[in-house]
């Protein structure tokens, strides 16, 4: 058998994709080694207060979320702003945990901010366990996802008109 190893190695690194989807024109299937081979890396790192555990202090590589993201092109119109503005990204864990950003916080016109889909924690290579999302600038790791399944990529529309205020705007002083 090749370097991959035993058969439940295989079927462990073959499920560990992850899919991004949504209002993409490119929605792609990838692995940790994908997300290693496909972009630059960067490197983080963070200390994060975890509520059971204290803080965390940890040191991450992988590839910036958004440059896996603009790859699979979304489809806002790249040169408005506000178009870009509206854009949501769900994330996704193995274990169902949930994070939502804006894509304002990771756009470089914006937030700017370095969010990872970590490959690498500590040293160690996350192929079988799957990427992780990390998010340097969070206070506490609440938004830390593991084993990342999923990144879905969409547009925040208000569903039909906005809703009138119940009482008169007064104006700002």
């Amino acid at each position: 058998m090749s370097g991959l190893g035993t058969p439940s190695r295989i079927a462990s690194e073959h499920s560990r994709r992850l899919l991004v989807g949504g209002q993409l024109a490119r929605p792609a299937a990838l692995s940790v080694a994908d997300l290693r081979a496909g972009w630059g890396q960067h490197r983080a790192d963070v200390v994060f207060e975890c509520s059971k555990n204290g803080p965390q202090h940890h040191s991450f590589e992988g590839p910036l979320l958004r440059d896996v993201v603009g790859d699979a092109r979304p489809s806002f119109d790249a040169a408005r702003r506000k178009d870009r503005s509206r854009f949501l990204l769900a994330v996704t864990g193995g274990d169902g945990h949930h994070a939502v950003l804006s894509w304002a916080e990771i756009d470089t016109d914006f937030g700017d901010s370095p969010v990872l889909l970590a490959t690498v924690m500590d040293g160690r290579a996350l192929d079988l366990e799957g990427s992780q999302l990390v998010v340097p600038s969070d206070r506490c790791g609440a938004r830390y996802v593991s084993a990342i399944t999923g990144v879905w990529v969409g547009a925040c529309t208000f569903p039909g008109r906005p809703p009138l205020p119940l009482t008169p705007s007064l104006p700002f002083r």
